[in-house]
């Protein structure tokens, strides 16, 4: 459920500011990228489970064992029916900051810049590139990338979200006991959706904002 403030001009400004984005053509110059992360922890069976048979799903014991967690980031090109998936063991500054380095230089080396929609978490930030690597390559990345923040309250904005919960679906909602497994369901996921060029039809505009979400907007004296 959607939790949005009454009256807040800053959130006004960020959600039009995304949804201006979102109505954009493609172009692959300046793309348009939305990004998230997911915890996904590893859980391993103790027993084996009961396989399926008319009427009886399968059956999983309730004792297991907790094999740590990993981070998820998402890269998702909705015009473009796009996504990459990379699995770390962490979500620190340092990790965001490879993951934009590794979406500037082997994803789009040939972008003027990307255009990315995230959420405005702490390790999100330009800052965490200048803590992570040389003034040079921090630079370098900087003038790559063009961070656009979901506001507050509403990440509901980030399509990437939307994919996430392809992949909770398909192979994310189950017990995946280790990193082989992991990185296999997810690849043969992210293979199988770019294959068939799944992209996402966004249908909410800023002038659908300006009537379904009238009460957010600040009233001003004529």
């Amino acid at each position: 459920m959607w939790c949005i403030p009454k009256v807040n001009a800053a959130f006004v400004a960020c959600m039009e500011d995304i949804l201006d984005l979102y109505e954009l053509p493609y172009d692959a110059k300046y793309p348009l990228v939305c990004f998230d992360e997911t915890p996904k922890q590893l859980i391993m069976e103790t027993r084996l489970p009961l396989p399926p048979k008319p009427g009886y799903p399968e059956r999983f014991d309730y004792e297991y064992q907790r094999n740590g967690v990993r981070n998820l980031f998402m890269f998702l090109e909705p015009l473009a029916g796009r996504r990459e998936v990379l699995i770390r063991q962490r979500r620190t500054k340092q990790d965001f900051s490879h993951a934009i380095q590794w979406l500037v230089d082997e994803i789009h080396p040939e972008a003027e810049c990307i255009r990315i929609v995230l959420d405005n978490l702490n390790t999100h930030t330009i800052a965490a590139l200048y803590e992570t690597f040389p003034p040079e390559e921090a630079n370098r990345l900087r003038k790559k990338i063009e961070l656009h923040y979901t506001p507050k309250h509403a990440s509901w904005l980030n399509m990437a979200e939307i994919e996430f919960s392809i992949f909770g679906r398909k192979c994310l909602a189950k017990r995946i006991p280790d990193d082989i497994t992991l990185h296999k369901e997810v690849k043969a996921l992210v293979t199988y959706r770019n294959n068939r060029d799944s992209t996402i039809d966004w249908q909410f505009t800023t002038d659908d904002a300006r009537i379904k979400l009238n009460r957010l907007y600040p009233s001003y004296l004529e």
